[in-house]
Formats: C-alpha cells, sequence, structure tokens
C-alpha cells in the first residue's frame, strides 16, 4: 500500500450528524475521515410486538463502507468530541484503536499496519487547549512512527 496516496479528510461537523452521513456518503476520494463534534444522537428505534414503546439506538451515523473507530461511549461519557472512520478498502492495515495508550474523549489514536512497520494517527479535538497539552505530556507516550496528528486545534495566534 503507497501511503502517500491515501487522501485524509478532518472535518468539525459541528455536531450535525446530516453532515456525517453527506461527507460518507460522497466524498470517495477519502479513504479516512477524521471527525471532530459529532453529535450523540438517535440512530433508529427499534419496536417490539410485546411492547408499545420502542428501544431508541443512541450513537453516531454507521456506513457500509466505512469502519467508525471511537473511545467507548455510554450515557455517561456521551460528550466525545472525535471519531475516525477508516474506508473499508484499507481492511488489511489492520486498523486498530490503541485505547491503552491514549484514553481520553478529545483524542483517537489509532494504528495500522505498514510493511513491518507499525504507523500511527491522531486525530484531536482541543477543546481546552492546557488539558490536553497535559494530558499528551503527563502521558508521556514514546510513539515512533507518528504520520499525521490533525483535528480541530482551535488555538489562537496573537500576531
Amino acid at each position: 500500500m503507497i501511503l502517500k496516496s491515501i487522501r485524509i479528510l478532518p472535518q468539525n461537523v459541528c455536531k450535525n450528524n446530516f453532515l456525517i452521513n453527506i461527507l460518507l456518503e460522497t466524498c470517495k476520494d477519502y479513504k479516512i475521515s477524521f471527525i471532530q463534534k459529532p453529535s450523540w444522537s438517535l440512530i433508529q428505534c427499534i419496536s417490539f410486538s410485546s411492547k408499545e414503546e420502542g428501544k431508541e439506538i443512541i450513537g453516531f451515523p454507521n456506513h457500509l463502507s466505512w469502519k467508525m473507530f471511537i473511545q467507548s461511549f455510554n450515557i455517561n461519557n456521551k460528550h466525545l468530541r472525535v471519531l475516525i472512520y477508516i474506508n473499508v478498502c484499507l481492511s488489511r492495515l489492520c486498523f486498530s484503536l490503541k485505547k491503552n495508550i491514549i484514553n481520553h474523549r478529545d483524542i483517537n489514536l489509532i494504528s495500522f499496519f505498514n510493511n513491518i512497520s507499525i504507523c500511527f494517527l491522531f486525530n484531536v479535538y482541543l477543546y481546552d487547549q492546557q488539558s490536553i497539552s497535559k494530558y499528551i505530556k503527563d502521558t508521556e507516550v514514546n510513539l515512533n512512527n507518528v504520520l499525521i496528528m490533525t483535528g480541530n486545534f482551535n488555538i489562537r495566534d496573537n500576531e
């Protein structure tokens, strides 16, 4: 696999799942999508014959052509601010979310195999630059082969 040919789309969707669905359906030239500020919302309501009310399925948009990588989510941590979609055509690279290295709602770290080496990709939502910078520094992770770190860096330059 030639990594130079893989296009990555970073996008802050401002809690608009309709935009995520559009991106997944139409951005066929991109093979990796780094999403910031997705919305935790109703995906589907499943009806039961034994109950009048249905069961609500809450989460993030799915698409058959894309595999989603997110930190574990539940009702208590529903405010995850980053997720990554990898096109299924890249499955042979064996992507893996590395929660054992970085476990933060505003950072996704994924690894993949490129020939004999392991490479890493970061998706970051920098909501509070001091806390994220401190978390990364305090984690003291020494990662070789970080190919890209991208996301929504809300850092203002006075100049």
